[in-house]
């Protein structure tokens, strides 16, 4: 197994055996994990693509 660098995206199973991913800032502290879990690997994968793909997108907040 590769050594883990930082930062990164960790996919995981949970106890159902579903998959899910969290990702770790570069002090190595988990900020993020998917807002649901997945049947497929690849699914969970494709979700870390679309966030990585999304940097451009606008910002909108309310005050």
């Amino acid at each position: 197994m590769a050594e883990v660098t930082y930062p990164c995206y960790w996919e995981k199973k949970d106890n159902s055996g579903q998959w899910y991913w969290i990702y770790y800032a570069k002090n190595g502290k988990a900020i993020a994990r998917s807002s649901e879990s997945y049947h497929n690997r690849s699914d969970c994968t494709h979700s870390i693509g679309l966030l990585q793909n999304s940097k451009d997108d606008p910002i909108f907040y309310t005050e």
